[in-house]
């Protein structure tokens, strides 16, 4: 048995021996775990971190390095970088009208989103090979348009908006055509819509701009290619479980504790939908003691226990969490005694 059989199990809903874990780290974070475990570079954390999911692709999009911490993404968006050095901020609005005149969209199928695939699987064979692509609809639609623009344009400029979200989905369902050509398990959609209380642009609109696509998206997933779909949400979204459930979504991330109800979702979704999150990245691992991540830890193992879990902090972890907070949670999931009578020599 393999960490890849593991993750089918768990996302068909099957009791797995142990819980899986799949941990991301910002930068800063990872420089930590990378001096701490004596490696070269922070890529190579992910041999002692014995994750069982293997990125694959480019999440956000290439970025090209400006200077003075601005770079520039594949789609043309200015990011700064000087306050967060893993994405930054939009520093301008592209499409500064309502309207895609004049606006080339970028290659989807370029091969730098596929160069590192085969040799990532040969270097890690045994993982569950998730392909992601980030900022993949939504977030897409305004970080090209602007946050305010975007959410002002629902409602004066439905059209324009349904042609750029159409335009955004027919570029992500060509570069999921040509992921699938290569031996992945998965496809991951980024595309945050919550805030701390509820959606952003607010369920009415979700369903009547974003469902549609999202389906679309989907549908070329797991009917045409036959793979599992993921997706990455921030915010409170719960209330869309079931429309995510009913168009073909198999795991949800990033499953925020702060604003969901971890204990009662899991069990309630078992079978149906598989949560990849849960411990908390606001609270609990920047400000809480070692045992306070210790007792986190051990209570969502035994809640995913009876499956459709894959443990995780709630999102990639950050520079503020001490490196005591982070071995702690880590510890705790890798000397799961199931796990190491499977796993002898990891």
């Amino acid at each position: 048995m393999t960490k890849r059989d593991i993750i089918y199990l768990v996302l068909n809903g099957q009791k797995p021996p142990y819980v899986p874990w799949s941990f991301s780290f910002t930068v800063e974070a990872a420089e930590k775990l990378r001096d701490y475990y004596g490696v070269e570079s922070v890529e190579d954390i992910e041999t002692p971190l014995e994750n069982h999911i293997l990125g694959l692709g480019s999440d956000i999009g290439f970025f090209e390095d400006l200077g003075n911490d601005i770079f520039q993404d594949y789609f043309g968006v200015k990011w700064d970088r000087r306050a967060d050095k893993d994405i930054g901020i939009p520093a301008e609005v592209v499409l500064k009208e309502p309207t895609l005149t004049g606006y080339e969209f970028p290659n989807p199928t370029h091969p730098r989103f596929f160069a590192d695939i085969e040799a990532k699987i040969e270097k890690y064979p045994d993982r569950f090979r998730l392909f992601r692509l980030g900022f993949s609809l939504y977030e897409r639609a305004w970080t090209l348009r602007g946050m305010e623009n975007l959410l002002m344009d629902f409602v004066m400029h439905p059209d324009f908006v349904h042609q750029l979200l159409g335009q955004i989905a027919d570029y992500n369902i060509a570069q999921v055509r040509a992921a699938c050509q290569y031996d992945i398990d998965a496809v991951y959609f980024g595309d945050d819509w919550g805030q701390q209380k509820g959606l952003i642009m607010g369920p009415k609109i979700w369903r009547q701009f974003i469902k549609p696509q999202l389906e679309r998206m989907y549908n070329t997933v797991r009917k045409e290619c036959g793979k599992y779909q993921f997706i990455h949400s921030c915010g409170q979204v719960d209330s869309l479980f079931d429309d995510l459930v009913t168009i073909g979504l198999n795991c949800f991330n990033p499953f925020q504790p702060e604003v969901m109800d971890v204990c009662s979702l899991l069990p309630k979704y078992r079978g149906r939908l598989t949560f990849h999150g849960g411990l908390s990245t606001q609270r609990t691992l920047p400000f809480g003691t070692v045992e306070d991540v210790r007792n986190e830890t051990r209570r969502l193992l035994a809640l995913g226990a009876e499956g459709s879990y894959i443990l995780s902090p709630a999102h990639a972890v950050e520079g503020d969490v001490p490196l005591e907070n982070m071995l702690a949670f880590i510890e705790e999931t890798q000397n799961q005694p199931q796990y190491r009578i499977l796993f002898p020599n990891k």
